[in-house]
């Protein structure tokens, strides 16, 4: 499952330390998923195990901002001390196995019927969790668009992609002060990926051409749509300068995605690539069977990439009450 490190300018929990975030995130999805696949496995009672937790009406994940203020910090602290002395394992897995104030819990209301179905439930929680991570920390929170969490496009990348791919959805970068939209950026261990989606009904086909727009052709009328190499590019070009910038070598890749579609372009630049239905399938299983773990230069290029993103969000209200007293 992909990891959601910035979403839009939602502040998020990746920008605070990604080099312990994303190992987190991990080893909790692997917590919670063995716990519950065990569960299922041992066809274990429907009250003892699959039962909804939650008053009716609540959140599927345990509240955090219900927890005491002062217990969070606690936790916080505690788990400070432990982390000073943790070293980065590139593998993934930290040092120590800190109490983590911020873990979730899945929850399921009756016990599904299949493994599959198990899985798709347990991945819509942790979708919604993700969410929250990238839209919310201790201290400040954002307020998501409500149509990010049936974005299915946004799914795709999150719970079809392996664990180590960092994903920036709709970013947004500000140079020289300047709010500058991008393209989605998806961050290998090995190579960071640039992907426009150009999707539309089925079987469409797309005519390319270094022109403003392209050509749409399928049911009805002909239409004319963005060219998508020009958001594309100028995604590039902003990776390139910040990798520049602060010494970063990753290879730097760019995609047109088209799932159910063909792309008719025979002069298409050679340093994109442009995936369509004939050739997806194997495009895409060469990135789900991507095994390298977490990389230290991945987490640096991400960590750059994050420090020129525009950040829009206010501060907790326990947190603005306390700086009045």
């Amino acid at each position: 499952m992909g990891q959601l490190i910035k979403l839009q300018d939602y502040v998020s929990r990746y920008q605070q330390d990604i080099y312990v975030y994303p190992s987190r995130f991990v080893r909790l999805k692997k917590q919670q998923w063995d716990k519950w696949h065990k569960a299922w496995e041992a066809n274990e009672s429907y009250q003892s195990q699959f039962t909804q937790h939650y008053p009716s009406g609540t959140a599927d994940w345990a509240d955090e901002e219900k927890e005491p203020l002062m217990e969070k910090l606690k936790g916080l602290l505690k788990r400070g001390r432990n982390e000073d002395d943790e070293e980065y394992d590139a593998s993934g897995i930290e040092g120590k196995k800190a109490e983590d104030a911020l873990e979730f819990e899945a929850s399921f209301a009756v016990r599904p019927e299949t493994i599959e179905n198990l899985k798709h439930q347990f991945l819509d929680q942790l979708y919604r969790f993700q969410l929250k991570w990238a839209s919310s920390t201790l201290t400040e929170k954002s307020f998501p668009d409500k149509q990010y969490y049936y974005d299915e496009n946004l799914k795709y990348f999150l719970q079809r992609y392996p664990d180590t791919y960092l994903v920036m959805y709709n970013p947004i970068f500000l140079l020289k002060k300047a709010p500058v939209e991008t393209e989605t950026i998806v961050i290998s261990p090995t190579e960071v990926w640039c992907i426009s989606f150009l999707e539309q009904e089925d079987s469409a086909v797309f005519t390319g051409s270094k022109d403003r727009f392209w050509i749409k052709r399928g049911k009805g009328e002909e239409k004319k749509v963005l060219n998508p190499l020009l958001a594309l590019n100028r995604t590039e070009k902003i990776i390139r300068k910040i990798f520049e910038i602060q010494s970063i070598e990753l290879p730097v890749k760019k995609a047109v995605l088209t799932r159910n579609g063909y792309i008719d372009y025979p002069a298409a630049p050679i340093d994109v690539q442009l995936i369509e239905k004939r050739t997806y399938n194997q495009w895409f299983q060469a990135i789900r069977s991507q095994r390298s773990p977490l990389k230290h230069a991945q987490l640096k290029g991400a960590q750059a990439l994050l420090q020129y993103c525009q950040t829009s969000s206010v501060k907790r209200l326990e947190w603005e009450n306390r700086d009045e007293s």
